[in-house]
């Protein structure tokens, strides 16, 4: 299954909906990993095990970047490998 959207409650309302659902859910959070607190909230919020991925390095980014919002409320990070990133998430679920 895969969703996206741009627009900060789409995304929690999907995430407390597959949340009780899914064991699992590969996320990127884009430029709300770093103003959101609701995405976090929601992440918390639910029983599915989340993992947040980007396709850069935040850290290596603008300061303001370093910051995560979600990162404490799932159960691992992936950060500055690409699309791979989302191959390493999908092949850990699977597992």
């Amino acid at each position: 299954y895969y969703f996206q959207s741009n627009v900060e409650g789409e995304i929690i309302n999907e995430l407390q909906r597959v949340g009780f659902e899914y064991h699992g859910i590969i996320l990127n959070p884009g430029g709300y990993t770093h103003t959101s607190v609701a995405i976090g909230d929601a992440i918390a919020a639910i029983p599915a095990k989340v993992i947040e991925v980007h396709l850069s390095n935040i850290h290596s980014r603008e300061d303001f970047r370093r910051l995560s919002h979600v990162s404490s409320k799932c159960m691992g990070t992936i950060s500055g490998l690409g699309l791979t990133g989302y191959e390493m998430a999908i092949r850990f679920f699977i597992s």
